[in-house]
């Protein structure tokens, strides 16, 4: 997700397609908190695991 994030905002960036830019920003924040959440042991969305 994070990886998703990242070329979402490097296509809008290149293309100023604001709505790419937001879509990045938003599933790299989200995909920030899950890794985060995922590393310090605690289930996310009642998984022990998230890939």
């Amino acid at each position: 997700m994070i990886i998703l994030g990242v070329v979402l905002l490097v296509i809008g960036f290149l293309a100023k397609i604001s709505i790419l830019w937001t879509i990045g920003i938003v599933l790299l924040v989200v995909g920030a908190i899950l890794a985060i959440l995922g590393g310090t042991g605690r289930r996310v969305g009642g998984r022990a695991h998230w890939y």
